[in-house]
């Protein structure tokens, strides 16, 4: 089963995984003590993780070394970037507003 994107990072303990590798590359076991569950889950969300792309591993001896793939973040940002001025227009608006209100309740000298 292909996971797409948004689906791998939806399982919040895939997105503590990527976050201990956004520190750079990782061994199961660091990987385990930063996601703060077992060894099993952490090599299963690694599994998914490695089949959609995001993550790498790079043999060393006996350890298996992770690593995230930048590829699936940048087509994850292009996409996003569609919708970009969709939120900043509106976060735009909400500053507005915030300030036109921040302006109407100033006492009046």
């Amino acid at each position: 089963m292909q996971l797409d994107a948004f689906q791998t990072l939806a399982d919040p303990t895939r997105r503590r995984i990527v976050e201990s590798l956004r520190k750079g590359e990782r061994q199961v076991s660091e990987i385990v003590r930063e996601a703060g569950i077992h060894q099993s889950g952490v090599s299963r969300h690694l599994g998914i993780l490695h089949d959609s792309g995001f993550v790498t591993v790079r043999p060393e001896g006996q350890r298996r070394l992770y690593a995230l793939r930048p590829e699936p973040f940048r087509e994850l940002e292009g996409w996003l970037s569609q919708y970009r001025n969709l939120w900043e227009a509106r976060l735009d608006r909400f500053g507005a507003a915030l300030e036109h209100r921040r302006k109407a309740r100033r006492p009046k000298k």
